[in-house]
C-alpha cells in the first residue's frame, strides 16, 4: 500500500499540496514568527507555497495572521519576504 502524503493548504492561494513542497511559517511559544525550514519546530504553524506571490497573498488577505492567531508587524513581513526570496533562489539552484 502506498504511503499517504500529508497535505497542507496554502494560506495564500488556498491550494492543497504535499507538506514537503511547502514552507512552514511558525509562531513559537515565545510568540516569535519564523520560517521553519525543518517543519519540526514547536509552535503553531501555517503553510505557504514556496513562492513570494503566495506569501504576499497570505499577508494581504490576512490568511497568515488568521492561521497563526497573531498580528504580523511590517518589519517581520519584510524579513519573511527576504527569507522567501532566498529560499526561492536556493531551490532554483538545487540547494
Amino acid at each position: 500500500m502506498a504511503k499517504k502524503l500529508p497535505l497542507r493548504m496554502c494560506t495564500g492561494c488556498g491550494e492543497m499540496k504535499a507538506k514537503k513542497e511547502m514552507i512552514r511559517v511558525l509562531k513559537t511559544p515565545e510568540d516569535e514568527i519564523v520560517i521553519d525550514t525543518t517543519g519540526k519546530k514547536n509552535g503553531r504553524g501555517a503553510y505557504v507555497c514556496c513562492s513570494l506571490d503566495c506569501l504576499q497573498k497570505a499577508i494581504k488577505t490576512r490568511g497568515l495572521e488568521r492561521s497563526l492567531k497573531v498580528s504580523i508587524p511590517k518589519e517581520l513581513v519584510e524579513t519573511l519576504e527576504k527569507e522567501m526570496i532566498l529560499l526561492e533562489s536556493g531551490k532554483k539552484e538545487g540547494i
